[in-house]
C-alpha cells in the first residue's frame, strides 16, 4: 500500500512475470522487484492442485499472474488466497473467477465487504498509473471461506496451512505456511528494508492491533522458518520478522514516553520523525512512520 497522502505519483504497479523465482522444488514467487503497490506473489505446487498467493492490483495484473500460473504449473487445479484484502494484494482476483477456486478466511472476507470500495476510490487518486491499473476493477468473493485460526489444503503430496492472525495489520491478515519446507508467505505482517505500513485512518480505517502484530511476529519467528517472503521486498529469512518486531516495539515505547512528557502527535513526528529515518537510512517508504507515530500516540 502507498502513502494516501503522498503527493509524489507511485510508477505503474504492473507485475512482471519474465522472472519467476524458484526458491525451493516447486516453490515460485513472482518478485515485486521493489516496485511500490506490488506483491510478491506466490505460487506452490503439489502434485494435484497449486496455490496462488496475492493477485496483483486490477484485471490485468490479475491476468498476467493467472497467465503465469498456468505456464508453471502444468494444468494443474488452481486454487488462490490472499494474505489480506488490500488492492495491490488481491484487487486482481476477479481474473482468477471460474479458473481457480478462491479461499479467504471470514474476516478477510468481511473486510473486503465492508471497506473495498472505499480503498478501491482511494487507491484511484494515487496516480495516473494505478488508477489505470484499477480500471475495470470488479471485487469479487471468494467461493469458500473459512473460520476459525486455520485451514489445511492438500494440493497433493505437499501440505499448505491458511492461518488466520488478525487482527494485526488488517482484521484478517493470513500467513501462507509450508510446514514440512518452513517456507513463510507473509503478507504485510513483515516487510524487507520497508517502514512498516501502518493504514491508520481514522475514522474510517482504524482496525490496527500493534502489540498483537508484534507477538505475532515473535510466534512465526518461534518457527524457525527458513525461507520468509515478505509482502513486499526481496526473500530472505526469519531475521526480516524481527526486524520489523524490534522497529514496532521501539517505536511504540519512544512513542508513550513522548506522550507521558506532554507532546502530541505532530510535535512527536516533527521530533522523532526524522531520527527514525536516520536510523534506517537504507529503508523504503518513510512515509510510514507518521501513520506509525500517531497510531501510538492515540493509545496513550
Amino acid at each position: 500500500m502507498s502513502d494516501a497522502s503522498s503527493t509524489a505519483a507511485p510508477p505503474p504497479p504492473d507485475v512482471v512475470t519474465d522472472d519467476i523465482k524458484e526458491i525451493a522444488p516447486a516453490v515460485f514467487i513472482i518478485p515485486d522487484n521493489r516496485v511500490p503497490l506490488v506483491p510478491n506473489i506466490g505460487i506452490v505446487l503439489g502434485d494435484d492442485a497449486a496455490l496462488v498467493v496475492d493477485t496483483g492490483m486490477g484485471p490485468a495484473n490479475g491476468k498476467r499472474v493467472l497467465d503465469a500460473a498456468k505456464r508453471v504449473t502444468g494444468g494443474r487445479r488452481l486454487i488462490v488466497t490472499l494474505t489480506h484484502f488490500h488492492p495491490e494484494h488481491g484487487f486482481g482476483a476477479q481474473a482468477f473467477k471460474g479458473d481457480a477456486a478462491i479461499i479467504y478466511n471470514t474476516a478477510q472476507r468481511d473486510e473486503l465487504q465492508a471497506k473495498g470500495e472505499a480503498y478501491l476510490g482511494m487507491f484511484r487518486t494515487f496516480g495516473p498509473g494505478v488508477a489505470a491499473a484499477l480500471d475495470g476493477t470488479k471485487i469479487v468473493m471468494p467461493d469458500e471461506v473459512y473460520d476459525g485460526a486455520s485451514k489445511e489444503i492438500d494440493l497433493g503430496g505437499r501440505r499448505v496451512e491458511l492461518r488466520n492472525w488478525g487482527p494485526a495489520h488488517t482484521k484478517g491478515d493470513q500467513i501462507v505456511w509450508l510446514p514440512s519446507e518452513r517456507i513463510l508467505f507473509t503478507g504485510d505482517l513483515a516487510e524487507e528494508r520497508i517502514f512498516p505500513i501502518f493504514p491508520w485512518f481514522p475514522p474510517n480505517d482504524a482496525d490496527i492491533d500493534a502489540a498483537r502484530w508484534a507477538r505475532i511476529l515473535t510466534e512465526l519467528d518461534s518457527w524457525t522458518p527458513a525461507i520468509v517472503v515478505p509482502g513486499h521486498g526481496v526473500a530472505g529469512g526469519a531475521e526480516i520478522l524481527r526486524a520489523v518486531r524490534d522497529y514496532m516495539v521501539d517505536l511504540g515505547a519512544r512513542v508513550a514516553a513522548e506522550r507521558k512528557a506532554g507532546k502530541d502527535a505532530d510535535g512527536i513526528i516533527a521530533e522523532l520523525g526524522p531520527k527514525i529515518r536516520a536510523e534506517h537510512p537504507d529503508w523504503d517508504s518513510p512515509e510510514w512512520i507518521g501513520f506509525a507515530i500517531r497510531y501510538y500516540a492515540s493509545l496513550s
